[in-house]
């Protein structure tokens, strides 16, 4: 059973171990879902309700809790689970990325969501400066860690905006689906960030992508499952959509391209359980996933606003939160283009090419 089950197009009974994790999940996705039905707009505002909802059941820092002993697979069900219902929280940022950093340089943080801010910077007359782009969430979380790429360098701290030497300017904006996303201008004492090892950097950029292909994973099937209802309601020349052959096409076609991204990124969450986020494995497996959901993202996003028609473009359904998530968070932690790069230059550096394709090398 996978991690990632749950889509329109399976037919499989989730008895596996994570099974009572993900209709913990699904039950506080739907019911903030739900509850905030025809109050989305752009930019997005924070969901305060099911924040605490994953607070009180421990979601909230599942991995980085170590008493609750959850891995990549558990943290796969809920990042899928919740961006299904287009859950508006950092989720992410907070276990998988803040805690997770704030742990390896030794900083204790203060409860509530979190976010990272990643920036290449400067290092002159004892302070450190830089500009830190598409941070998410900055504004409605508690502590904002900043992670900054200084030459061979990499230093942590949180950017607080109490500090009298610290000076912080937050550049508000959003993406696509209307999430927070702020350009951070950044001039902190450089004694205020920790040194780490620079390897660092690098597993936090691969978590990050690891949990936007989870993600967006459950918004693609989330657009599947509204696609799929609403050719079985909608009536044209008396009959059902799904009636015709040219829409029978299109569902399927959408559904290989989902499945191919579902394979893929499982196979991601299959190698950070098995091997670890620093291991070759991982890295290897995530560029896969990435490329290929990447490319089958904006497939099936087109076909299912053709399907709904005029409608599904309107703020007022809810399509357009499932799939302006997932083409937002294509891009997120390295496009599509870049890991494919990485995956040509191994291929080309690669004794057989073929080892590259089944990753024996990896």
């Amino acid at each position: 059973m996978s991690a990632l089950s749950g889509g329109i197009f399976d037919s499989s009974r989730p008895d596996d171990d994570t099974a009572e994790l993900r209709e913990l999940v699904d039950n506080i996705g739907r019911r903030s879902f739900e509850a905030r039905q025809g109050q989305r707009g752009v930019p997005d505002q924070f969901d305060g309700d099911l924040w605490q909802a994953l607070e009180d059941t421990g979601l909230a820092r599942l991995t980085s809790t170590p008493d609750l002993d959850a891995g990549p697979v558990e943290s796969a069900v809920v990042l899928y689970g919740l961006a299904r219902y287009a859950g508006a929280v950092p989720i992410a940022e907070t276990d998988l990325l803040a805690a997770w950093l704030a742990q390896r340089a030794g900083i204790e943080l203060p409860r509530g969501p979190l976010t990272v801010a990643i920036a290449d910077a400067h290092h002159a007359g004892g302070r450190v400066s830089g500009v830190a782009r598409d941070a998410p969430w900055t504004r409605t979380c508690a502590a904002l860690l900043l992670a900054a790429r200084i030459g061979d360098e990499v230093r942590v701290g949180i950017l607080d905006a109490n500090d009298p030497e610290t000076r912080i300017e937050l550049h508000a904006s959003h993406n696509l689906a209307g999430e927070p996303r702020d350009r951070v201008t950044f001039d902190v004492p450089a004694d205020r960030l920790a040194a780490v090892d620079p390897a660092v950097a690098d597993e936090l950029v691969r978590r990050g992508a690891w949990a936007r292909c989870a993600q967006i994973v459950g918004a693609l099937d989330a657009a599947a499952a509204l696609s799929v209802d609403h050719t079985r309601e909608r009536v044209q020349f008396g009959r059902p959509l799904c009636r015709f052959q040219a829409v029978q096409h299109a569902l399927a076609s959408m559904a290989g391209d989902i499945e191919r991204a579902r394979a893929a990124t499982t196979l991601a969450v299959a190698a950070a359980a098995d091997y670890g986020f620093d291991a070759t494995q991982t890295d290897f497996a995530v560029t896969v996933a990435k490329v290929t959901v990447g490319r089958v993202t904006g497939a099936v996003t087109t076909t299912a606003h053709q399907l709904h028609g005029a409608i599904g473009v309107t703020v007022e359904h809810p399509l357009w939160l499932a799939t302006m998530r997932a083409q937002s968070w294509v891009a997120d932690y390295g496009s599509t283009a870049h890991y494919a790069q990485q995956l040509g230059r191994a291929a080309l550096a690669a004794h057989n090419p073929w080892d590259v394709v089944i990753g024996k090398n990896a």
